[in-house]
């Protein structure tokens, strides 16, 4: 009799510790979301034309700057996951606090000047890829992958929407990169030089734009928002800040790959290029139409994520700069997302490229907006009363330290450049 009985017992203890199991697993994984949107909506068009470029006209020799910005990036990434998960109001919120309303409007309007002086090139990005694919013009192809935008924002749980499609478009991005990498049959042993740090004549302006796109402190604030979201829909599940990890070495890896197809592919043969889509068009006489539009593939995927996920980042930052909080329920907040959406498709519909007076806006912006955000977001991490156990520990504010230090020359790098050249 005590045979069945102990069965009996066993039974759904064992069977609930596989439920347990299977929850935590999917909970693990889920917890990686932040992160990856951060990838996606960073490793936008504009990072697969830099590291192309580079590719192309220095072969290897630059893929230790890949390894450079995201170490930087992972540092900035975490010290905001874990703001956001130390405590319940907003990063704008909690620097409003400390340093007044004007520190929270000026980075909330900057931030969104910066996002929708871009927007136009994500735009056009995922409008030209789909053109170059179907032949046909690329204006009704804006058009389109701006409304498939906007329309998400009508669903109910929009986070978990753009969560599922950016971990989808991340997908994606890995597969047509990786496979035309395996296509190329890039050489080991240039690989493993490339990691070698050093500065071919004239690659200076090439290293410190792919530095300052990549190393997003922008794109790492908005980690902060997300862990959140993240927190709001599974408030048992437990988080460090280094579920971000995985998120920023995918970024890392997709801009090694573009860069390593270039070096392999055009280098050799001294081709030269001026954007992502002659790169896409260069693969096609040596590996055919499949990798040509597998390359078109993944720049779709970079264009369309980087147009979602950098008018998510605008529109939240604006509204929570302007008192609406910033979540992503909020009606105002989805309402700036779709506002930048629709300056995006307006200044490339009516331009057909991203105009010089809106870089010129933008980088001024940046300049100055960005290594405020990154001091502000260093003090409030070092914060004992904000962040309890998860200040900031020794190895983190040294890296950060040296971080704010390469910010704040690329800062004083583009001014020269802006205004002095």
């Amino acid at each position: 009799m005590s045979s069945p009985g102990t069965t009996m017992e066993k039974t759904p203890a064992t069977a609930n510790g596989t439920i347990q199991k299977k929850h935590g697993y999917k909970a693990w994984l889920q917890s990686l979301g932040p992160g990856l949107i951060t990838a996606a909506l960073v490793f936008g068009p504009s990072k697969v034309t830099i590291a192309s470029i580079m590719g192309a006209g220095y072969g290897f020799s630059l893929l230790w700057i890949v390894a450079v910005a995201i170490f930087f990036m992972i540092i900035f990434t975490t010290m905001a996951a874990r703001v956001g998960i130390a405590t319940s109001e907003s990063l704008l919120s909690t620097i409003s606090r400390k340093w007044g309303l004007p520190a929270r409007i000026a980075i909330g309007v900057g931030v969104f000047l910066v996002t929708a002086s871009f927007q136009a090139g994500n735009s056009i990005g995922a409008g030209i890829t789909l053109a170059e694919a179907t032949h046909s013009n690329k204006t009704i192809w804006i058009i389109l992958c701006n409304i498939a935008g906007i329309s998400i924002l009508f669903f109910r749980t929009f986070y978990k929407m753009l969560e599922k499609i950016m971990i989808g478009l991340i997908i994606m991005m890995l597969f047509a990169f990786m496979v035309t990498m395996i296509l190329s049959r890039p050489p080991v042993a240039g690989i493993a030089s490339g990691f070698v740090p050093t500065v071919p004549a004239g690659s200076q302006k090439l290293i410190i734009a792919f530095m300052a796109s990549c190393f997003s402190i922008v794109g790492a604030i908005y980690q902060s928002y997300l862990v959140q979201e993240r927190k709001r829909l599974r408030p048992e599940v437990s988080l460090t800040g280094k579920e971000t990890l995985p998120g920023m070495l995918i970024l890392g890896f997709m801009s090694a790959t573009v860069m390593i197809c270039a070096a392999t592919v055009l280098h050799p043969a001294g081709i030269k290029i001026n954007n992502a889509t002659d790169m896409a068009i260069a693969l096609e006489p040596v590996f055919g139409n499949a990798a040509s539009g597998l390359f078109l593939v993944g720049l779709f995927g970079a264009s369309f994520s980087s147009l979602l996920g950098n008018a998510a980042l605008g529109g939240t930052l604006l509204g929570d700069a302007l008192g609406y909080g910033g979540q992503l329920s909020s009606g105002v907040v989805r309402t700036f997302i779709a506002v930048i959406m629709i300056i995006g498709a307006s200044v490339a519909i009516t331009f057909g490229k991203l105009p010089l007076e809106l870089i010129v806006l933008a980088q001024a912006v940046t300049i100055f907006i960005v290594p405020f955000i990154g001091i502000a977001l260093y003090l409030v991490a070092n914060d004992t009363t904000i962040m309890g156990p998860l200040k900031n520990n020794t190895f983190t504010n040294i890296a950060g330290a040296i971080g704010l230090i390469v910010m704040l020359l690329l800062a004083i790098s583009n001014a020269i450049t802006l205004f002095f050249s």
